[in-house]
Order: C-alpha cells, then structure tokens, then sequence
C-alpha cells in the first residue's frame, strides 16, 4: 500500500498495515557532502581512497541512509500530520553498501498501536522499516516508536 490521501491519525493505524515510499537516488556529490559534515570517515568524502577500502569505493554513511529514508516516509504523510516526536528507535542495521546512483525507497508496517491512558489526545505507533535499493536488496531496517495525535473531535 503507498501513502494515504488523507493525513492518518494514530486511531486510523492497525497492526499490520504497510506503507511504500517513493524513492530517492543518492547522487556522489550528495554522499560527500553529507558525509563531509556529519561522518567524515573516508570511505564516504574520498573516491579514490575509498577504492582501497573493504567497500572497494564510495559508500553513503548509514547516518545518510538512515535520514533519507526518515525524509521518504515523512512524504508518504502516513504519520506526519499526526506527529508529535519519537522516544526512541530500535534495532538500526545497515544490511548492506548504499552506493552512488543507488535509488532507495522504504516500505513500512505497523506493528502497533496503544492509545496513551494517561494522555487521551495521543498515542504510540510502533514502525518497522525496511529500506530497499533499486534492486530490491535490504540496505536497512529500524523500528521507530511514533507518538502521534488521535483524530480530532469534529465539533
């Protein structure tokens, strides 16, 4: 399933719905730029260096995989209108090399949804993400914890 029309509430959220992404290349100017300021290992800021590592060339920072991917599910819209923040994320693995010219894209699946007993306007979604290449191959997964608004009253 790909993102909804309409924005999602956490009361619109069930165990087992999955969500698909558009997709984004990474482009080599892209990786070393980000990689510049935010993970400087030179892998990632150096081509030719990069040839003579154990990845045998450029590869993206798993910290630029990880937010490209977190920028794909925002477009979906599927908790972005409802979003008030995370507590936390879980199980990061970076399955595999993210190349130049590599096109990502995400699909995601509730695990589940507790509405806050405390909190009536709230609640938390749990999130499994897997990020795929263009070949379909696993680069990444993570879960995420949403907490995320409950459907306004119509009043």
């Amino acid at each position: 399933m790909s993102g909804p029309a309409a924005p999602l509430y956490l009361d619109d959220l069930a165990s087992g719905q999955r969500f698909e992404t558009g997709e984004r290349a990474l482009t080599e100017a892209e990786i070393i730029a980000f990689a510049r300021q935010w993970d400087p290992q030179y892998f990632h800021t150096d081509p030719e260096a990069a040839r003579a590592s154990p990845y045998d060339g450029l590869i993206a920072s798993g910290f630029h995989t990880l937010l490209t991917a977190f920028v794909l599910s925002l477009e979906t819209d599927v908790w972005r209108a409802a979003s008030m923040g995370s507590p936390g994320m879980a199980e990061i693995a970076w399955l595999r090399p993210v190349r130049p010219g590599d096109r990502l894209r995400c699909v995601f699946e509730v695990l589940s949804v507790t509405p806050s007993r405390s909190r009536p306007d709230r609640g938390r979604a749990e999130i499994a993400y897997q990020v795929l290449n263009q070949a379909g191959e696993r680069v990444m997964r993570y879960r995420a914890t949403h907490i995320l608004r409950r459907r306004p009253e119509e009043g």
